[in-house]
């Protein structure tokens, strides 16, 4: 079967392909083995997370822990929109609108009681990202869920 031609704009999401070491909480959770690539010819990006056996789930995250869990981002031509299909492994599913530029990377979801957004920022010459997702009943008033950091697998960070 013939592969779609994917649109230029996805080209923006390049950084993100490879695999990466997610840590969350402080570094308490981690290291969540993250594996974004290229499907069908580059028309959509997946994105794979699941834990290790070197994974440390403390507390809270053992009970709630997400894992696995899948994103496909895709491109609205028509609106210069990304947006980012999310399953788990505890079965909850959402849509988010995100973007990607000048090393600043977002996610956003409006959903009544409960909207969440991510904000975070590349480093290290693109193998550091480092941001944090908060949460809000309203979408007004907005408090801290969890922080996180990815990094690229075969670096080291730096201080």
């Amino acid at each position: 079967m013939r592969q779609p031609t994917p649109h230029g704009a996805l080209r923006r999401l390049d950084v993100l392909v490879g695999a990466w070491d997610m840590w969350a909480d402080g570094r308490s959770v981690g290291p969540v083995r993250t594996e974004f690539a290229w499907l069908e010819g580059g028309a959509f990006l997946a994105q794979r997370v699941d834990v290790t056996a070197d994974s440390a789930l403390p507390g809270p995250w053992e009970a709630a822990a997400p894992f696995p869990t899948v994103s496909l981002t895709g491109y609205d031509d028509t609106t210069d929109d990304f947006t980012t299909l999310y399953a788990d492994g505890r079965g909850v599913g959402r849509v988010y609108r995100t973007s990607l530029s000048d090393g600043v990377w977002t996610q956003r979801r409006a959903a009544p009681g409960f909207h969440q957004r991510f904000n975070a920022t590349f480093s290290d010459g693109g193998d550091t990202i480092a941001g944090g997702w908060e949460r809000s009943k309203d979408g007004e008033l907005w408090k801290p869920d969890f922080d996180v950091t990815y990094t690229r697998v075969g670096t080291s960070p730096r201080a």
